[in-house]
């Protein structure tokens, strides 16, 4: 895929480049082994895409969201919004998602009964999604618009952030300061998206966000070895939170992997959590309710810990208790193919198979390195 100038500088900087993995022998056999079952996936999805360029969640629900993750699984096949076997789909979806942006810098519809109950979601993965998108746009015209959209979606996200950091499932001002941590995870996300395509994001909100995330953290198992710790991430601190949950845990991770942190302190500790509470010899297990969601960033945490990382993080460990992404793409990849439908969708969860599909997609195409957020 191209990547502009400006996208490819700022991503040297920012993020370690280790060189791609799909150039590994292993990682090749895989691609192919599973090349029929992601391509079954993309073909369904592209063809469930509407005229207007919006996908859908069950009952016509959540367009903005589903529209994001489904442009984001035909990008990372190495398609374009210019080129590409998906170009016309990709490009569809960001029109579509420029036509949803408001003078406020928020892309969605408030007053949408299908986003109103959710509307920072969408904005979060429709942030992610045209990040992805202007890194790969030539057209200056187009450029610039969307540069606008991005300016004023990060300037929202920023008045929308909670006193304590995080977000809700709506703005502060519309949901007296509530925040939850998995819309928190991904308006962090996009942010990160949006600085390492170029777009100016204030220090301060990231610094805030991740102030909440750490303040976030409960300690499960304490060590007198710090490196053995286990802590996890709750539901929402002005809550109070209740347990720690598993799946924005594993969020919380690939966030400061995104960020470059992979050696921060509190990212072994979520990681030592992580590796006890979802083990990937377990993958039938469902006990979160959340499994499409919880892998689609373990894996992400995962594939940037390679096969080395994991070791230098914890040297006390022997080489069969370390995480390795060659170790869990083995197990998993096999389950997600095991629960395709015939007609190259995935139905698990209660979302609907448009987001079922679209995150399968996002993990089993991990190794092709085409979307810079995920890239090592």
């Amino acid at each position: 895929m191209k990547r502009t100038l400006v996208a490819a500088g700022l991503l040297a900087l920012l993020l370690p480049v280790l060189g791609s993995s799909a150039d590994d022998p292993k990682t090749v056999e895989v691609l192919d082994r599973y090349k029929p079952v992601i391509d079954r996936g993309l073909q369904w999805l592209a063809k469930q895409q509407a005229r207007d360029g919006h996908w859908e969640a069950m009952n016509g629900t959540y367009p903005v969201p589903m529209t994001a993750l489904a442009g984001l699984a035909l990008m990372a096949e190495g398609s374009t919004p210019a080129q590409g076997k998906y170009a016309k789909e990709i490009d569809n979806a960001v029109e579509y998602l420029m036509s949803r942006a408001q003078k406020n810098g928020l892309i969605g519809r408030p007053d949408d009964p299908r986003e109103q109950q959710r509307y920072m979601y969408g904005h979060g993965f429709a942030t992610l999604f045209l990040a992805m998108a202007y890194g790969e746009e030539n057209d200056e015209k187009r450029r610039r618009e969307l540069e606008n959209v991005l300016k004023r979606a990060v300037e929202f996200t920023g008045r929308a952030q909670t006193r304590l950091g995080g977000w809700g499932y709506v703005s502060a001002m519309d949901n007296a300061d509530f925040d939850e941590g998995s819309v928190t995870i991904t308006q962090v996300q996009a942010l990160r998206a949006c600085k390492n395509a170029g777009i100016p994001v204030p220090k301060e909100i990231i610094d805030k966000a991740h102030d909440y995330l750490k303040k976030s953290t409960m300690i499960s198992v304490h060590d007198p070895d710090p490196k053995k710790v286990e802590a996890g991430v709750i539901y929402s601190l002005r809550q109070g939170g209740g347990n720690i949950r598993p799946p924005l845990t594993a969020a919380a991770v690939a966030c400061l992997f995104n960020a470059g942190e992979y050696k921060n302190e509190l990212a072994i500790k979520w990681i030592n959590y992580c590796q006890r509470h979802i083990p990937v010899d377990q993958l039938g297990r469902d006990s979160f309710g959340h499994w499409e969601y919880t892998h689609f960033y373990y894996a992400q945490v995962l594939y940037t810990l390679g096969e080395d990382r994991h070791r230098e993080l914890r040297p006390d460990l022997p080489d069969s208790q370390l995480l390795k992404w060659s170790r869990y793409r083995d197990e998993t990849f096999k389950y997600i193919a095991s629960r395709q439908n015939p007609d190259g969708s995935w139905s698990q969860g209660y979302i609907g198979p448009v987001y079922t599909t679209s995150l399968h997609l996002l993990i089993l195409q991990l190794d092709k390195g085409n979307l810079p957020i995920f890239q090592r």
